[in-house]
């Protein structure tokens, strides 16, 4: 309400535009011009001078997408030669694009972050997800929360007991949403004033305990560059800016307004635990979950937080979890060093390794394919690949494969269906063979192309270890088989440029919809993320039309989009578990730029599309039996501090669906059914078999029809058989009729892969995974329960920060240990 918009467009306004320009918030600070950008006279109607920012979007459903940048590119010259004191943010399509506009203060390169978060969904599950929700800025907490209120008729309150409604993930996924990402000088904030002088990961996790605030990064005063997480090595000094992660900011919570009551009582800052500060009716007025403190009070910020039980302690005492220091010692940073798992990757490769060329270097890589991409540390290989040797259903002269299969990969495939090998493509791969991913978890890559890639991008992917190319399209089944559809653990479907616009609104996303679809039943057991034009279509992904729970989310949908949500669509499944993505979710990115400058080298960094050194980066763990010891979020996060540094902002939780049953569940429990009436009747009638069989068919008239008419069939055209070649012939017939469309499919599939020479032994066709929802909590309250399987977001120190002797080059560390001649490290 600060401000009024002016929007310059060189068409007439829209319906679309004008019923929102109606409402009346709106209509008294918004302008609509008609105008062009490259004319002066209506720069000057449109007060661009004067203007405090100016922003230049790009139309993204053009057909030619190139010359849609262009003419970004022209308007952001032009703004910039009319008034070159207006701050620039400028929205480019294409990343080869970016260079022209490198003048702009702001820029989103939808390409760029596109392909970097769909890369990280497949090792980080929901980060786009992630990402979108941090991004947004929220009406408030309570937003998504009333919405569902008012559906079920229930109240919000905090103590636990009254957490157990049957919708419990849209209560805690709707409350957490809220988090975003905010920022204070340190020796003015309440969180963060009193560790000045202490560690950062000591910092990080006392102010979550204490005020449930998330520390994820700073910025020393000196210093553009932003440090996520830099580590138990990082001393917080008090002209620091802090980055974290809450509800709301600092200066609108009630945190300050306690601050400046306590003040006149007491000369300093001390809190004593919940019995003495009502931390609970502060956290309730902010709108989070009261936090549990239990027996984790705070002694003051000279000492050790956490008591460590005596060693014969009783036998149901919480096992202990060590103290996180003040300031890290030589003797704790042992357990910080987070290249434990890569040292041992590092040293002497075993013969089995040796065999299988894992014996990759570590370098920047060669070549680029456009001007403007930020170098990256990476998984190397010593030679490139030749081309021949990319293509992975083409056997040549150097190897005979012609199948995923025959490679022998040990781990699960990640496979890209996209329509075009774009220079963007190349941000999908980089984050996914950074340095700081160990090589024995790295995924080969597939990439699956309508349409052969160029040789300058085969130039760059060529040094890169198990990445692959294919023509084909997920509308031809062998295509998919050839490509190892079986053997993958995610399939990514990126939007195809030349779908994206269509002349009935919403319908371009219509095939990619439907291919989506008939992989969904096919490959039941295959995580699908998708790429959609439109966030609105989101609702037809893996679209089931008996489905009672997907229409009760779309009637909650519906209100939210009549209070004016810009997140209408989070409670929507598929969202909610980051398995469908659209880039226009993105652009608040752009937006929130204007008051927090600070988003998008943010984003940039938890993608891996920019490495800082001393900067973390995002990865993610998985909560086993093991585990489950640790219990609650905060004794999870004072665990993840006090060994190996990792700052936990978030869980990703996966729970069982309680659905009505659907018509698949039916065609698939039919047999099973009908074998359970058998045995309940012959428990019944033991004494007489054929009274049985009689009163089963009676029971389903259709059954005796059925049965009937194929007696006839055999007795009228068959031969005489034995009773017991008739019960066979009928038997097959009853399986035959009784077949679910499940099996069908996985028969489809099965002789597929027999016609194509491929074994059909991986191919898992029950192995079903609809029945489950997944959802985002992040920043969830220290009282959180941990839960198996649960997956948690870490942002994990720069593992460079902790090489003992850091005078030589990150060239110097890494390539020296594969034993590679000095020169060929230098190329690298």
């Amino acid at each position: 309400q600060d401000y009024y918009v002016v929007i310059l467009c060189p068409t007439e306004m829209d319906a679309q535009v004008r019923r929102v320009l109606q409402i009346p918030m709106w209509s008294q600070r918004v302008i609509y011009l008609q105008g062009s950008a490259l004319k002066d006279q209506d720069l000057l109607r449109a007060k661009m001078d004067d203007a405090e920012a100016c922003f230049i979007l790009s139309s993204r459903c053009e057909v030619d997408r190139t010359a849609a940048d262009h003419q970004t590119i022209l308007r952001a010259w032009a703004v910039k030669d009319f008034a070159p004191n207006c701050p620039l943010y400028v929205q480019i399509l294409k990343p080869e694009n970016k260079f022209h506009i490198k003048f702009a203060d702001h820029v989103v390169c939808e390409e760029e972050f596109k392909y970097a978060m769909l890369a990280l969904n497949c090792i980080c599950p929901a980060t786009s997800t992630l990402i979108t929700l941090l991004v947004h800025t929220s009406r408030g907490h309570t937003a998504p929360w009333e919405a569902f209120r008012q559906l079920t008729g229930t109240k919000q309150t905090l103590n636990r007991e009254s957490q157990q409604s049957p919708e419990q993930w849209q209560k805690m996924y709707g409350r957490c949403s809220g988090n975003e990402v905010y920022h204070i000088n340190l020796e003015e904030s309440t969180f963060f004033a009193e560790y000045e002088g202490k560690s950062f990961t000591y910092a990080s996790f006392h102010a979550h305990k204490k005020f449930g605030v998330c520390l994820i990064g700073v910025r020393k005063e000196d210093n553009k560059n932003i440090l996520l997480n830099p580590g138990p090595r990082y001393i917080m000094s008090s002209t620091d800016i802090c980055f974290y992660i809450n509800i709301t900011k600092e200066e609108n919570s009630a945190f300050k307004k306690q601050e400046k009551h306590r003040k006149k009582h007491e000369s300093k800052l001390s809190y004593h635990g919940a019995s003495r500060l009502p931390v609970h009716s502060i956290i309730a007025s902010m709108g989070t979950v009261a936090i549990d403190l239990q027996d984790t009070g705070c002694r003051g910020p000279s000492g050790a937080t956490l008591a460590l039980p005596a060693e014969g302690g009783k036998e149901g005492r919480r096992p202990s979890i060590a103290p996180v220091l003040e300031v890290a010692d030589s003797s704790s940073l042992h357990t910080c060093d987070l290249l434990s798992d890569q040292s041992e990757d590092e040293t002497t490769p075993s013969d089995d390794e040796v065999s299988a060329g894992l014996e990759y270097a570590k370098g920047y890589p060669p070549y680029s394919p456009y001007i403007g991409s930020s170098p990256t540390f990476c998984h190397l290989l010593h030679e490139k690949v030749p081309f021949c040797c990319l293509r992975l259903d083409k056997g040549c002269q150097h190897n005979y494969y012609e199948d995923a299969k025959a490679y022998g990969f040990k781990n699960k495939l990640i496979i890209v269906a996209a329509e075009t090998a774009g220079n963007g493509l190349y941000n999908f791969i980089v984050p996914l063979r950074a340095y700081y991913r160990p090589k024995k978890e790295l995924n080969p890559i597939v990439l699956l192309l309508d349409n052969p890639p160029d040789m300058h991008f085969l130039d760059a992917i060529c040094w890169f270890p198990m990445v692959y190319y294919m023509v084909g399209s997920i509308d031809n089944l062998d295509d998919l088989l050839r490509c190892g559809v079986t053997f993958a653990a995610n399939m990514v479907v990126v939007d195809k440029e030349s779908t994206m616009s269509a002349e009935e609104d919403y319908m371009a996303d219509a095939k990619t919809i439907v291919n989506v679809q008939t992989l969904f039943r096919l490959f039941s057991s295959l995580s699908i993320i998708t790429e959609l034009t439109h966030p609105a279509n989101m609702r037809f992904m893996q679209f089931r039309a008996k489905d009672c729970y997907s229409l009760a989310l779309s009637k909650l949908e519906k209100k939210e989009r009549e209070k004016g949500s810009n997140l209408a669509f989070m409670f929507r499944l598929p969202f909610a578990a980051g398995r469908v993505f659209s880039i226009s979710m993105l652009d608040t990115l752009l937006y929130q730029s204007f008051v927090k400058d600070y988003m998008i080298s943010i984003t940039r960094l938890l993608l891996g599309l920019d490495t800082t050194p001393g900067s973390g980066f995002l990865c993610s763990m998985k909560i086993t039996e093991e585990d489950l010891w640790i219990r609650t979020y905060a004794r999870l996060y004072q665990k993840l501090c006090s060994s190996t540094g990792d700052i936990p902002i978030g869980v990703y939780r996966t729970e069982s669906q309680k659905l009505t049953t659907s018509e698949s569940q039916i065609s698939i429990s039919v047999e099973e059914w009908e074998d359970t009436k058998d045995t309940k009747d012959q428990f019944s009638c033991r004494g007489n078999h054929r009274n049985s069989t009689s009163s089963d068919q009676s029971d389903h008239p259709l059954l005796r029809k059925k049965s009937m008419q194929w007696a006839r069939r055999l007795s009228r055209r068959a031969p005489r058989h034995s009773a017991k070649t008739a019960e066979k012939i009928n038997q097959q017939r009853m399986n035959l009729y009784r077949r679910s469309e499940r099996q069908e499919l996985a028969e489809l599939v099965k002789n597929r892969m027999k016609h194509l020479g491929l074994s059909p032994a991986g191919y898992d066709e029950m192995n079903d995974h609809q029945n489950t929802l997944s959802y985002i909590l992040i920043n969830p309250s220290p009282d959180t329960r941990l839960e198996l399987n649960d997956i948690v977001y870490l942002i994990r120190p720069d593992p460079l920060t902790y090489v003992p002797n850091a005078a030589p080059s990150r060239k110097d560390s890494f390539c020296n240990t594969v034993g590679q001649d000095t020169r060929e490290e230098t190329q690298l």
